[in-house]
C-alpha cells in the first residue's frame, strides 16, 4: 500500500524518470526500490547494472586487501575461523596463512564476483524455476536476472562498506551483523552465534529480492518477503549451529 508521502516522493521530478539512466536505476534500488523494480519489470535490462556494481566492488575490496592492513586482517579472519571450528593455528600454520594473504587482492576480487554475477545468476535460476515457468505470470529467465542483478547493488554496497571498515578498524570482524549490536552477549552462546550470522545488508538484499520477485511474478510483496526472510534466517541459524557442532567435536 502506497502512502501519500511515498507517492509524492515517487512523483517528485528528477528522482526516477520514466526512462532512468544506469546511475538512476542503481540509486533507485537504494532509495525507491518499488518504483525501480516496476521499471525493471517493464524494461528488464541487467548487463550495465551487474557489470558496474561488480567492478566497483572488485576494485574497492581488492585495493584494501592488497595493503598490509588488509592482508593482516585477512590472516586474523582465517585464524578466527579455524578457532571457531576447533582448530588452533600453530606458528607454522600462521606463517602459511601469512603467505596465502599475499593473494588477498585475488581473494577479495573472487568474493566480489561470487556475491555479484554468480549470486545473481543462481538466484535468478531459483526464481525462474519456482515462479517463472508456470502460473499467471510466466516470465523469461532474463527478466529474473534483471531483478537479481539490480538487487545485487546492495551486496556490492556491502562490499564497499566492509572494505572501508576493514581498513579503518584493521579487522574483517564484521560490524554489519545484527550480533554486533549486542556486545554484551556471551560470544559462545547459541543466540550470539545466530545473530552473528545475520547480516544487515544481506537482510536488505533478501527484502529487495522479495520486492522485485513480487513485482515480476504478480505476487503479494508481504507474503514473498516473509517467505524469503524466513529462509534466510533459517539458513543463518543452521550455519551457526554447524559451526558450534564443529567446534565442540574438534
Amino acid at each position: 500500500m502506497t502512502t501519500s508521502a511515498s507517492a509524492g516522493a515517487a512523483a517528485a521530478p528528477g528522482l526516477l524518470p520514466d526512462n532512468p539512466t544506469l546511475a538512476q536505476r542503481i540509486a533507485g534500488v537504494v532509495f525507491q526500490p518499488r518504483r525501480t523494480f516496476d521499471g525493471v519489470v517493464a524494461d528488464p535490462r541487467w548487463r550495465g547494472v551487474l557489470l558496474t556494481s561488480t567492478l566497483v566492488a572488485v576494485l574497492v575490496s581488492a585495493t584494501v586487501m592488497s595493503t598490509a592492513v588488509g592482508r593482516q586482517a585477512l590472516v586474523d579472519e582465517w585464524e578466527r575461523t579455524a578457532a571457531a571450528v576447533g582448530h588452533e593455528v600453530d606458528d607454522a600454520g600462521y606463517q602459511q596463512l601469512e603467505t596465502l594473504s599475499q593473494y588477498g587482492a585475488l581473494y577479495a576480487a573472487t568474493g566480489a564476483v561470487v556475491s555479484g554475477p554468480v549470486a545473481a545468476v543462481i538466484m535468478a535460476a531459483l526464481l525462474h524455476a519456482r515462479f517463472g515457468r508456470t502460473g499467471r505470470a510466466r516470465r523469461p529467465f532474463t527478466a529474473a536476472l534483471a531483478i537479481t542483478a539490480h538487487a545485487g547493488v546492495i551486496l556490492s554496497l556491502r562490499q564497499v562498506i566492509a572494505a572501508g571498515l576493514t581498513y579503518g578498524r584493521e579487522t574483517t570482524a564484521t560490524a554489519l551483523s545484527i550480533g554486533s549490536a549486542f556486545p554484551g552477549l556471551d560470544a559462545s552462546s547459541p543466540l550470539a552465534r545466530a545473530l552473528g550470522f545475520i547480516d544487515v545488508f544481506v537482510l536488505w538484499w533478501v527484502l529487495l529480492l522479495a520486492i522485485g520477485a513480487a513485482r515480476l511474478y504478480q505476487r503479494r510483496t508481504r507474503s514473498m518477503a516473509l517467505a524469503f526472510m524466513g529462509v534466510y534466517l533459517a539458513l543463518a541459524v543452521l550455519t551457526a549451529a554447524a559451526f558450534a557442532v564443529a567446534g565442540a567435536s574438534a
